[in-house]
């Protein structure tokens, strides 16, 4: 059964990708709707990862887990490789939880 779904779900990620190439020469966007489709694409973006870092099973995930992501998320926006963006923020978030952070 789960086989089945991660093949499905693979199908499906492949056609939607597909589609845009195959559909660009056949529909005309505006700049403007290309503009907000890549606003929109940003704004979903962010609301995962604010959703992702303040709530954990439905409750408020404590300051530690906010804190590592905004730490990671500002050496990310720093252009930092990826590898210290990762340490960095799980340290941050393990160490503030060692201090008695939850």
């Amino acid at each position: 059964m789960t086989m089945a779904a991660v093949l499905a779900l693979a199908v499906g990620v492949f056609l939607v990708r597909l589609a845009g190439p195959v559909m660009r020469s056949r529909i005309k966007v505006t700049e403007r709707s290309e503009t907000l489709m890549k606003r929109g694409a940003t704004v979903v973006l962010a609301a995962l990862v604010v959703t992702g870092a303040l709530f954990t099973d439905g409750a408020f995930a404590g300051w530690a887990l906010p804190a590592g992501v905004l730490v990671g998320g500002v050496l990310a926006w720093r252009r930092a490789p990826i590898l210290v963006v990762v340490i960095a923020a799980a340290g941050t978030t393990a160490l503030l939880r060692l201090a008695g952070i939850a």
